[in-house]
C-alpha cells in the first residue's frame, strides 16, 4: 500500500503570449480542473483553438469528486477517456442504506439491461484529471500551468485578462472566456457577480483510506450506526484499494482538531475494527452549500461547473453537472465562433443549465435536509421514516440518503420543437438520449457511440427507404441531409435488419431496444442535438418541418416562440 503521488506539470514561459497590444485568442478557459479540461477537449473536438490557464502545477489533492454518473461516462465517451476511466474506476449500480445495523433501503441505478455504461463509477478526481490532461494535450490544447488570472475586464466584443506568472504579469484578450475556476471562483469575485443560496450548518470529515477489504462495490450509507452514534456515515470503494469514508461531525466540531490523526484513526478503528490495517491518504473537513449564480452568461464571459453553481456532495451532482454544463456549452459556442449561429444561442446555455442547476439544488437540498435535519419537525419526520422503513416497504422510498445524479430533461428549452403527434416513453424533446445495443457494419456497438457528432437525424425504417423518403432526406451521394446557415444534419437509418443504403450509415436494432425506448414505428424520425439530447420527433419525415426545427435549434426563434 502507498499514497498517491501527484504529478508536477511543467511551467512554460509566456513569452509567446506576450504582445503589445495584447494578443487576442478566440477562446480561453480559466481552470484546469475536470470541467475546464473537459471544455478544452470539447473545444478541440469542435475544431477550436483553446488556451487553458491554471494557477497550479498539479492535479487536485485528495479524492474530491469521486462518483461519476452514467451520463458523465457517456460524455467522457465522446471526449475520449471513458474506457480508461471505467477500466481504472470501480463500477457500481447498487446502493444500500442502513439504520443502525439494519438495511432499510436498496436501489439499483440501472435496473434495465442494454446500456454500455454502469450507473456510476468511483474514481478519485486526481486520476480523472490526469486522463483529461493527457487527452487535452493529445488534441492540441495549450495548457499553461502557474498562470494565475488576477483580473478580467469584460468588453462588448472580448474580455481582457491580466495573468500573473513566475516571470511577471501580462495582459491577453479572449473573444470568448469560459470560467471554470471552482467554487471560490476568483474571477466571479473579481467581477463582483452574485451567487445566492443556502449554506448548511454541519461539518463532515472525509477520510481517504488505503486498505484491503472484501466489501462489495456498492454505496453504503448509515444513519446512527453503532460505530458513530447519532450521526451518519458514507462508504465508497475507489481504485487502487482506496476507500472514501465520510463521517458526519455536527456544526460544533472543531475542523482543525478533527483533522488530526489522533482524532481520525479512532473513528476509523471503531468502524473497521482494531485488527484491520489501513493507511490514511487524505483527510479533509468540509461544510457544504446549495447555491448558484443568477446568470451563467455575462456577455463574452461564460461560467461553468462549481464556479457557476454548488451543491452538497450527497448525490454526486458537482462534477457530473459540470460535465453536463460543458456538454451543453461547447457545441453552441463552436457554432457562434464559426459564424453558424448568433450569440443569442449562448443565452440558451445559461437558461438550460440554470434550470438544471435549480433542479440539482432542489434535490441536493432535500437530501441534505433529510440527512442533517435542522428543525424539530424535520428531525421527527426523518426518524419516523427510518423507524417505519425497518419494517414497512412503503416507507423505504421516503428514505433519502442522497438521491443520485441524473441528467436534466431540458423539456423547457427554447431550442426544442414541441411534439405534434402522440408518443409514449421518456424520449421527449429535451430528453438526454437513452442508450441501447446496436450493430454497425456487422459489429456489436452502442447507439450513443453513433451520435453526438453534430446535428443528426435518426430515421426508423423496416425496409429500404422509398424514393420519396430519399427525396425528403435531400440525399445525393455524400451531400448533407439539409443545410441552414451551413450547418449539416447527418442522417442515420435505424433498421431491424441490415440494409445497404449508399452514403448513409445504417444502425441495426437487432434486439429492438432502440425502437422500444424511442417508441419508434417505421417512418419515425428524431432530430438530435450535438450533445445527445432530443430536439424534435415526428411520425413521418417532412423536410420543411425538419428545416424549421433546425432553425429553432440554432437559436432562430422569437422570445415568444
Amino acid at each position: 500500500m502507498g499514497a498517491y503521488v501527484n504529478p508536477i506539470y511543467p511551467y512554460k514561459s509566456p513569452a509567446d503570449l506576450i504582445a503589445t497590444p495584447p494578443q487576442r485568442k478566440p477562446l480561453i478557459v480559466i481552470g484546469a480542473g475536470p470541467v475546464g479540461l473537459a471544455a478544452a477537449i470539447d473545444a478541440r473536438l469542435q475544431g477550436l483553438d483553446v488556451l487553458v490557464l491554471d494557477d497550479d502545477k498539479t492535479v487536485s489533492i485528495g479524492s474530491r469528486a469521486v462518483c461519476y454518473a452514467k451520463r458523465s461516462l457517456e460524455i467522457l465517451d465522446r471526449l475520449g477517456i471513458a474506457n480508461e476511466a471505467c477500466d481504472l474506476g470501480v463500477s457500481w449500480n447498487i446502493g444500500r442504506t442502513f439504520l443502525e445495523e439494519d438495511e432499510v433501503y436498496q436501489f439499483n441505478l440501472v435496473p434495465d439491461a442494454g446500456h454500455k455504461r454502469p450507473g456510476m463509477i468511483n474514481l478519485q478526481q486526481y486520476h480523472v484529471e490526469e486522463m483529461l490532461i493527457a487527452r487535452a494535450l493529445e488534441l492540441g490544447a495549450d495548457i499553461r500551468w502557474q498562470h494565475k488570472v488576477t483580473a478580467v475586464t469584460p468588453h462588448d466584443t472580448h474580455a481582457t485578462l491580466t495573468v500573473e506568472t513566475p516571470e511577471g504579469t501580462f495582459d491577453i484578450e479572449a473573444d470568448w472566456l469560459v470560467v471554470a475556476d471552482g467554487a471560490r471562483s476568483p474571477v466571479r469575485r473579481h467581477l463582483g457577480l452574485d451567487i445566492e443560496g443556502r449554506v448548511f450548518q454541519d461539518r463532515f470529515l472525509i477520510a481517504d483510506v488505503i486498505m484491503k477489504a472484501d466489501y462489495p462495490a456498492e454505496r453504503w450509507f448509515w444513519f446512527d450506526p453503532p460505530f458513530h452514534p447519532n450521526q451518519s456515515v458514507l462508504l465508497h470503494k475507489q481504485s487502487n484499494n482506496v476507500w472514501r469514508i465520510d463521517f458526519q461531525l455536527g456544526w460544533d466540531a472543531d475542523p482543525e482538531e478533527e483533522k488530526k490523526p489522533e482524532k481520525v484513526i479512532p473513528r476509523l478503528q471503531a468502524m473497521l475494527g482494531d485488527e484491520r490495517p489501513f493507511e490514511l491518504e487524505w483527510v479533509s473537513i468540509y461544510t457544504f452549500q446549495c447555491r448558484r449564480m443568477t446568470d451563467f452568461r455575462h456577455g463574452r464571459v461564460l461560467f461553468a461547473g462549481d464556479a457557476a453553481h454548488q451543491v452538497s456532495p450527497f448525490g454526486a451532482r458537482g462534477a457530473n453537472s459540470g460535465f453536463q454544463d460543458v456538454d451543453d456549452l461547447l457545441w453552441k459556442l463552436a457554432l457562434v465562433i464559426q459564424g453558424q449561429a448568433s450569440e443569442k444561442l449562448l443565452d440558451t446555455y445559461a437558461m438550460d443549465r440554470q434550470f438544471a442547476a435549480d433542479e440539482n439544488i432542489m434535490n441536493s437540498t432535500r437530501s441534505t435536509d433529510f440527512i442533517t435535519p435542522k428543525s424539530r419537525t424535520s428531525k421527527t419526520f426523518r426518524n419516523q421514516v427510518l423507524a417505519l422503513a425497518k419494517h414497512h416497504p412503503f416507507a423505504r422510498k421516503l428514505v433519502n440518503s442522497g438521491r443520485l445524479s441524473v441528467p436534466s430533461f431540458l423539456t423547457g428549452s427554447m431550442l426544442n420543437t414541441p411534439d405534434a403527434e402522440a408518443f409514449a416513453g421518456n424520449m421527449v424533446p429535451g430528453a438526454p438520449m437513452d442508450d441501447a445495443p446496436v450493430q454497425v457494419d456487422g459489429q456489436d456497438a452502442w447507439l450513443l457511440d453513433q451520435v453526438g457528432k453534430g446535428f443528426q437525424l435518426l430515421l426508423f425504417v423496416d425496409a429500404p427507404p422509398t424514393p420519396d423518403v430519399l427525396a425528403q432526406l435531400a440525399f445525393s451521394g455524400n451531400a448533407p441531409l439539409c443545410a441552414n446557415a451551413a450547418v449539416q444534419v447527418t442522417p442515420l437509418i435505424v433498421s431491424p435488419s441490415p440494409l445497404n443504403i449508399p452514403g448513409i450509415q445504417v444502425i441495426v436494432d437487432a434486439q429492438g431496444l432502440v425502437a422500444k425506448r424511442y417508441d419508434a414505428q417505421p417512418g419515425t424520425a428524431y432530430l438530435l442535438r450535438p450533445d445527445q439530447h432530443v430536439l424534435a420527433r415526428w411520425r413521418s419525415l417532412d423536410s420543411a418541418r425538419l428545416q424549421a426545427a433546425l432553425a429553432r435549434a440554432l437559436g432562430q426563434f422569437s422570445p415568444q416562440a
